[in-house]
């Protein structure tokens, strides 16, 4: 693990995914403990960090609404990954994905990582942050209602979720909930600037 900033709880650490990490993987130069818990690799790894690098390319870093790995505090193991599609947009919503290799599921952790998903975009000036899942994915959408997130949308194969975010003084509303407890009361949206 490298020296850059991280967003971390009791449990998992929000691990930024670098440009150089990105590399190493390509050339297969993996460091001690960059693997994925219990050997576990997605599919479609190698291709998700050729696009990362083609969009460091041609329009930038996009961090901080970048990858990020989740990573379980103690082992370092990555467990998952959470992606931001781009920054907030012009209303100041911004979206990700999130997804935990299969040993970890039903362990509270999606929920944990979903809101520091949500810590990275309040603050980073984010007004609102969006998910999907598959209406299938019932893991999915419970760990986003748990983490104060509410359904906006829905269709007979996609459930969207948003929830709008505090103010960087009320950030910690989101990060000190943990697995199990009552997420934090929605908080009211920002005024318009």
């Amino acid at each position: 693990m490298s020296d850059v900033d991280t967003t971390t709880t009791t449990q998992l650490t929000l691990h930024p995914f670098t440009v150089s990490e990105a590399r190493r993987v390509l050339a297969g130069d993996r460091a001690p403990g960059e693997g994925w818990e219990g050997g576990y690799a997605f599919a479609d790894e190698i291709d998700l960090v050729r696009t990362f690098l083609e969009i460091v390319e041609t329009e930038g870093d996009p961090a901080p609404f970048g990858p990020y790995l989740v990573r379980r505090n103690g082992s370092g193991a990555a467990i998952g990954a959470v992606i931001f599609y781009g920054p907030p947009d012009a209303t100041g919503t911004v979206e990700f994905a999130f997804a935990l290799v299969p040993a970890v599921r039903g362990q509270g952790l999606a929920v944990e990582a979903v809101k520091l998903a949500l810590g990275v975009a309040a603050a980073n000036g984010a007004a609102r942050a969006r998910a999907d899942a598959e209406a299938a994915n019932v893991p999915a959408t419970r760990a986003m209602r748990a983490a104060g997130m509410h359904e906006i949308a829905r269709d007979a194969t996609m459930r969207r979720y948003e929830r709008h975010l505090p103010t960087t003084g009320q950030l910690q509303a989101i990060v000190i909930d943990r697995p199990g407890t009552e997420p934090a009361a929605e908080h009211p949206e920002r005024p318009a600037e």
